[in-house]
């Protein structure tokens, strides 16, 4: 079916662009005409004002509208998760599982394969454990982590989906390993560790790529001792994720990260948990009450248990607390994250053969509604 949105500014993926209406045909974005110029032999579709954004990806989720995929790691749990955000505008994501038992990982990892094709804007999974390390464990359970072997790097490459992230320590796991995993094409994703500058370097020399959130669990910036934030900063060749909810990272250290990395080498990610997405305000975290606290989410001892935010939050933050050029901000949430997962030949984009996945924004950045894939 083709279809003609206009009547909004349009975010191309780095700049805005006016007077332009998108042409769509079926799955595919087929042309960019002047609104004077559109095809009358298509669906119209007048937006009457706002923002038409490439659809928000985001590469960490964890639940959403009270689902919780390490509670339900099945196909289910994955369509549940996707449905919530993107009634608040994420078209693409990547459910998260977190550190957990063995059994629990192989079942995400079944349903993970299970779901591609079936699920709207599922994209593929996100490991974010077991194979990190104790001592920057966050909210993970250091029961279940562990050091990564042959035989686990080979059970994640034979379970690899679509698109997979895995964040691991690089101080606990081998070069020679994350170069298997980085060849095999898994983004790996350093992060939840003490680690060295040299430990990081040596891990972006064996293929990993990116940073899972940014300052959080992770061995801080000092002027003699580098740590993971400082090579991550330093080094072009990783894109970093961002939490920006006001809680996890403070402001001057996000307008420090965008200066070292500028807006192609920060991915805006949500972790999110499942109050995020409509969900209730309590959920049990393994065993433990997480609560949200005005915005913040955290356990009951204040050890914060991910986030309550959606990746359209994130951007509203960035853009009305933080006063950041829009443009970055929503580049921030498209085309960054979707170079991030190396699809940014299909998706972060509008332009012709992408993906005709949109996020529609009111002025004042409020979402309208989403399209995945020319479907509303």
């Amino acid at each position: 079916m083709k279809q003609v949105f206009f009547g909004a500014r349009v975010f191309d993926g780095t700049g805005f662009q006016d007077d332009i209406a998108v042409v769509t045909d079926g799955a595919k974005i087929k042309a960019l005409v002047p609104v004077s110029e559109r095809p009358r032999d298509a669906v119209q579709h007048d937006l009457s004002g706002g923002i038409l954004s490439p659809g928000l990806i985001d590469a960490q989720i964890n639940g959403g509208g009270g689902a919780f995929f390490n509670t339900d790691p099945s196909v289910n749990g994955i369509a549940t998760i996707l449905k919530a955000h993107r009634a608040f505008g994420t078209t693409h994501a990547l459910p998260t599982v977190i550190t957990d038992s063995a059994s629990l990982l192989h079942d995400a990892l079944q349903a993970g394969k299970t779901a591609q094709g079936l699920v709207p804007g599922f994209l593929g999974l996100h490991v974010e454990g077991p194979f990190i390390d104790v001592d920057r464990k966050g909210v993970h359970p250091a029961n279940h982590i562990r050091v990564m072997t042959d035989a686990d790097c080979d059970m994640l490459i034979a379970n690899k989906t679509a698109v997979m992230m895995v964040t691991l320590a690089p101080n606990t796991v081998s070069p020679a390993l994350i170069k298997r995993l980085a060849d095999a094409g898994i983004i790996v994703s350093l992060g939840h560790a003490e680690a060295s500058d040299l430990d990081t370097l040596s891990a972006i020399d064996a293929g990993a790529s990116a940073i899972t959130h940014l300052y959080n669990a992770m061995s801080q910036l000092q002027g003699r001792a580098p740590g993971l934030v400082g090579a991550a900063l330093a080094d072009p060749r990783v894109i970093a994720g961002l939490i920006a909810d006001g809680h996890h990272v403070a402001p001057i250290a996000i307008f420090a990260a965008l200066s070292a990395k500028g807006a192609d080498g920060i991915a805006l990610v949500s972790d999110a948990m499942p109050p995020s997405a409509g969900g209730p305000k309590e959920f049990n975290l393994m065993g433990r009450r997480a609560s949200v606290y005005g915005s913040r989410l955290s356990l009951d001892d204040g050890t914060l248990a991910g986030a309550a935010i959606t990746l359209a939050d994130a951007v509203r933050y960035l853009i009305h607390d933080l006063r950041l050029d829009p443009a970055l901000a929503l580049r921030m949430a498209t085309l960054t994250p979707a170079r991030m997962l190396k699809i940014d030949m299909n998706y972060g984009r509008i332009q012709p053969v992408y993906s005709a996945s949109f996020t529609i924004f009111d002025d004042k950045f409020g979402v309208r509604g989403t399209v995945i894939d020319g479907l509303a």
